[in-house]
């Protein structure tokens, strides 16, 4: 029977976006961003490529949700980015420490961060996380260069996830929300405003 006139939702079931994560995920981490398909991830997940549009949507939301992270950034990242580039260090690392300091937060994202250091992790950062997250953080600021200035702001961050969050070192890993700010968001305006 031909469902070609079906309207509505599609059938489908926990399991089913599960297996399809879980192929989206080996798909990104082997291929990376570029070379990964829908047409790919729903073979590999034994699932129609229109199960994979209904339950992700676009490809950069299958690879948010392959990361499996506690919030999506794009979304809470969306405030942050009304005002374009000036001031923009300021409230994009408010929003950054308000997830991290989150104790429900901090223990899915260390282990997405400690995934990252092997190989396929590591392609996940450069080949997906970049071009899908970051990078359209810079367009949607305004900033110029955004394919050369976001990966260095993106550079920043990792930094003080590594000292304040992984190695907690001291004293960065104790400082209150404002003094971070204090230190890091003139920085961080640099690499999205000035001349770097």
């Amino acid at each position: 029977m031909s469902t070609a006139g079906r309207r509505g939702r599609r059938p489908g079931n926990p399991e089913t976006r599960t297996a399809i994560l879980d192929a989206a995920r080996e798909a990104f981490a082997a291929s990376g961003f570029r070379g990964t398909t829908i047409r790919g991830v729903a073979s590999a997940a034994g699932v129609d490529p229109a199960l994979v549009h209904h339950y992700f949507g676009s490809k950069d939301d299958l690879f948010v949700a392959s990361l499996r992270l506690p919030v999506d950034p794009r979304e809470r990242l969306a405030p942050a980015l009304v005002g374009g580039p000036d001031g923009a260090a300021e409230r994009l690392l408010r929003v950054f420490l308000s997830v991290w300091d989150d104790p429900a937060n901090r223990l899915p994202l260390l282990a997405v961060v400690r995934g990252m250091f092997d190989p396929a992790g590591h392609r996940l950062l450069t080949e997906g996380f970049l071009p899908a997250v970051v990078l359209p953080i810079g367009r949607a600021l305004g900033v110029d260069e955004p394919e050369r200035r976001m990966p260095v702001v993106a550079s920043q961050l990792i930094g003080l996830i590594m000292a304040r969050y992984v190695l907690e070192l001291e004293p960065i890993a104790s400082m209150a929300e404002e003094e971070i700010i204090r230190v890091y968001a003139p920085t961080i305006q640099r690499y999205l405003t000035g001349d770097i």
